[in-house]
C-alpha cells in the first residue's frame, strides 16, 4: 500500500507538471510572441492569461464530477484533452485562434487540479498529507521550471507556437498513464450520510480569500520575471529562462518543505501566514532594487518567485481537511476558482500598472496583496480534521 500511494503521487505530479508547463508556460514566450505578432506587453500578458479563462469556467464543474464519478475518469479525460488542445494551439494561425485554443486547454487542464488533490486526500492520512500535498503542489513550479528551460530555446529554434508541442505531447502520454495507475473513489463507494456544508464555517472562506491574494506575488514572478530580466536588465531570453528554471526548482523544494513544516507543527495556517509576510518583504526588496541596485532587484525577484510558490500546498491541504471527503472536490474547485480568478486579473492588470507608473511603484502595489493575506489567514482556532476518502 505504501508503494501504491507513492506511485499514484508520482504519476499525479508528472501529469500535472506537463499540464502546468503548457497552461502557464506561455509567459516564457512573450518576448518571441511580441516580436512575431507585433503586439504590446498588455496584449501579450492578456494572451498568456487565456488558459485561466478555461480553468475558471470548468473548475467547480470538474470538482462536482470528480465527487460523483471519481478521479480516474475525470483526470484521464482532462489530461488527454489538454494535450489535444495544446497541439491545436501550436498548429493554428493567428493570435485570436491561439487564445481560443489556450482557453480550451485551460478548461481541460483544470480537471487535474481538483482530481489530483482529491486522490491525495484518499491515499494519505493527516500525518503525511501536508508532505504529500506539498509534493503534489510542487508540480506547478516544476512545470514552470520545465517551461522556462525548454520553451525559449525551442521557440527560437522552431517558433513560439511550435514550442508548445513538447508540453502537449507530455500531456498526451501522461493521460494514458493516468488511466492505468490512478484509482477512483466515486460517491457510491462512500458513506451515504449527508455531510453539512463546510461553508458554514468562516475559516474555509478565509483560506480561500487569503490564498487568492497570495496569487499576486506568485503570478507577478511567474509571468513577468523573464520579461523584466530581458527588458529592464538586458538579459537574453535563453539565459533568463535558464535562471528561472533553477529558481522554479527551488520553489518546488519550498512547497515540499512547507508541507513537511505544516505536518511537524500540526498546522497549515501558521506556516502560510509567515510565508505571506516573507512574500511582502521580498516584493518590496525587488522594488527597491529596481531603483537603487540591479543585484538587489535580482535578489528580490528570485526571493519573490521562490517564496510565493510555497503556500499553495498548505492552502489546498487546509481546504481538503476543512471540507471533508463529501465536499473535497467541490471545495478544491472553489479554492482553485478563487486563485485563478485572481491570476486572470494579474497579468493584464500588472502589465497596465507597469506601463502607467513603472516597475518600482507597481511592485510596491503588488506587495499589498500578501500583506492583507497575513491578516486574513485563519490561524486562531485552526483544527484540521483527519478526514480521508476510502482507500
Amino acid at each position: 500500500m505504501l508503494r501504491s500511494r507513492w506511485s499514484i503521487l508520482t504519476v499525479i505530479v508528472v501529469a500535472q507538471t506537463g499540464s502546468i508547463s503548457l497552461l502557464y508556460g506561455v509567459p516564457f514566450l512573450i518576448p518571441l510572441m511580441r516580436e512575431a505578432e507585433g503586439i504590446t506587453l498588455t496584449q501579450a500578458g492578456t494572451l498568456a492569461a487565456a488558459p485561466l479563462l478555461g480553468v475558471l469556467a470548468m473548475l467547480i464543474i470538474w470538482g462536482a464530477l470528480a465527487d460523483r464519478f471519481g478521479e480516474r475518469l475525470i483526470m484521464t479525460v482532462g489530461t488527454l484533452g489538454t494535450g489535444v488542445c495544446g497541439v491545436g494551439a501550436a498548429l493554428i494561425d493567428g493570435p485570436a485562434a491561439l487564445g481560443l485554443a489556450l482557453v480550451a486547454a485551460g478548461g481541460f487542464g483544470s480537471s487535474i487540479n481538483v482530481t489530483s488533490g482529491r486522490a491525495i486526500l484518499a491515499a494519505f492520512d493527516v500525518t503525511q498529507r501536508g508532505l504529500a500535498m506539498g509534493i503534489r503542489q510542487s508540480a506547478q513550479p516544476l512545470g514552470l521550471s520545465l517551461a522556462a528551460a525548454i520553451l525559449p530555446p525551442l521557440g527560437l529554434a522552431w517558433g513560439y507556437r511550435e514550442a508548445l508541442l513538447v508540453p502537449a505531447g507530455i500531456c498526451l502520454v501522461m493521460g494514458l498513464v493516468v488511466a492505468v495507475v490512478v484509482p477512483s473513489h466515486p460517491r457510491e463507494e462512500r458513506s451515504h450520510v449527508r455531510a453539512p456544508s463546510p461553508y458554514r464555517d468562516q475559516r474555509l472562506w478565509r483560506v480561500h480569500l487569503a490564498s487568492a491574494l497570495l496569487v499576486w506575488p506568485q503570478f507577478v514572478g511567474a509571468v513577468f520575471a523573464l520579461t523584466y530580466l530581458v527588458t529592464e536588465q538586458r538579459w537574453d531570453p535563453v539565459t533568463a529562462g535558464a535562471l528561472l528554471a533553477v529558481v522554479q526548482l527551488l520553489g518546488a523544494g519550498g512547497r515540499i518543505g512547507a508541507g513537511i513544516w505544516s505536518d511537524r507543527v500540526d498546522s497549515r495556517m501558521r506556516p502560510m501566514r509567515i510565508i505571506a509576510a516573507a512574500g511582502t518583504v521580498s516584493m518590496v526588496v525587488w522594488a527597491l532594487g529596481d531603483v537603487f541596485a540591479a543585484p538587489l532587484a535580482l535578489f528580490g525577484l528570485v526571493a519573490v518567485t521562490i517564496i510565493a510558490a510555497c503556500p499553495n500546498g498548505l492552502s489546498f491541504t487546509a481546504t481538503a481537511e476543512l471540507a471533508g471527503p463529501a465536499w473535497a472536490g467541490r471545495a478544491m474547485g472553489v479554492q482553485n476558482t478563487g486563485q485563478n480568478s485572481m491570476a486572470l486579473a494579474v497579468a493584464p492588470a500588472f502589465a497596465a500598472i507597469v506601463t502607467a507608473i513603472g516597475w518600482p511603484l507597481a511592485l510596491i502595489a503588488a506587495a499589498v496583496f500578501p500583506l492583507v493575506a497575513v491578516g486574513l489567514t485563519p490561524v486562531r482556532g485552526e483544527r484540521p480534521d483527519a478526514v480521508a476518502l476510502p482507500r
